[in-house]
């Protein structure tokens, strides 16, 4: 960045870069300088780049990964399946102790995996795939079901992805959120969060808490739709009965002081973070994925450009 406000941000994956930025001069200026270094190929806006597609507007950029999600459908037979509107049950609380009969453990990692990858545009998807990957060492026809109900829902949703409008409020916001003992087998919490920069998110996350936690204000501190995980982070008088919380957390009543972060309450149903927490219901999934930016793709007219160089690397043999 330089004094203008102008930007470069680079990228570098492999023997491939990307670049984006609001400076057209800069594009060029950096290209020259990687070329006296590099043997470099401009293979010019970035359409398609390790299984996610971009498509590039003037009012914004949309990526997500129907092509791939297509293959999934199609390596799994489920190509011709018919589709539903959510991608798990609402009542549905999995176990390892189902009464059914295993499966093929290679096959079941191979689907939880391909879901996986899924999830960098489907943040929809997170919560489902994160509940079955808890049951990969030993994984039922039960378990497997659950699974291809999640393939069932992409069917029907196969052109969703996430939309970054080309906006001016670039304000950084977060929600998170827990699940307080979700986990029938061991009682141990979820937690989610999902940061947005703009009006579309851009991280998110859904794990199962690595202790046990007693109370609600353990499992969400500061998971912030709980109002003593609240008062936690910013009294320091309860810090005595909040020892045995991981010291990690902590650094957040520093920031509060120092006014680096705001933690504000928000009711259950206005916790965007609450669709990585639990099944829903038709109507909340739908409101909830639609806040996270994602969007069916429809043609319009690009704003900053993602380019994408494949470079190779010239090494000197004497060295």
């Amino acid at each position: 960045m330089n004094g203008k406000g102008d930007i470069l941000i680079v990228c570098l994956y492999v023997d491939d870069l990307i670049f984006t930025g609001n400076n057209v001069k800069m594009f060029d200026d950096f290209k020259k300088e990687m070329a006296k270094e590099f043997e470099m190929t401009d293979i010019g806006l970035m359409s398609y780049y390790l299984g996610i597609e971009v498509k590039q507007r003037d009012d914004g950029i949309f990526i997500s990964q129907e092509a791939y999600a297509k293959e999934v459908l199609k390596r799994f037979n489920m190509e011709n399946c018919n589709p539903i509107s959510i991608p798990i049950e609402v009542e549905n609380k999995l176990s390892r102790h189902v009464k059914e009969g295993p499966i093929d453990r290679t096959l079941f990692r191979s689907l939880v995996g391909s879901l996986r990858y899924l999830t960098c545009t489907r943040p929809d998807i997170l919560f489902a795939v994160g509940y079955i990957s808890r049951y990969m060492e030993k994984p039922t026809t039960y378990h497997f079901k659950v699974a291809k109900r999640i393939l069932r829902y992409l069917k029907g949703t196969i052109d969703l992805g996430i939309f970054y409008p080309a906006s001016g409020d670039m304000k950084l916001v977060g929600y998170s959120d827990s699940y307080w003992a979700r986990d029938v087998d061991d009682r141990k919490s979820t937690t989610e969060f999902v940061f947005y920069f703009g009006e579309a998110a851009f991280t998110w996350t859904s794990n199962k808490q690595s202790i046990m936690t007693l109370s609600t204000c353990e499992a969400e501190y500061i998971y912030v739709d709980n109002k003593s995980a609240i008062t936690l982070a910013k009294n320091p008088v309860f810090h005595d009965r909040s020892k045995h919380i991981d010291t990690r957390y902590h650094f957040i009543r520093e920031s509060i002081a120092k006014k680096q972060v705001q933690v504000k309450f928000v009711k259950s149903e206005d916790q965007d973070a609450d669709i990585f927490t639990k099944p829903l219901n038709r109507e909340v999934f739908e409101k909830l994925w639609s806040r996270l930016g994602m969007r069916e793709f429809f043609i319009k007219g690009a704003c900053w450009k993602l380019i994408l160089i494949h470079i190779v690397m010239i090494i000197d043999e004497e060295e």
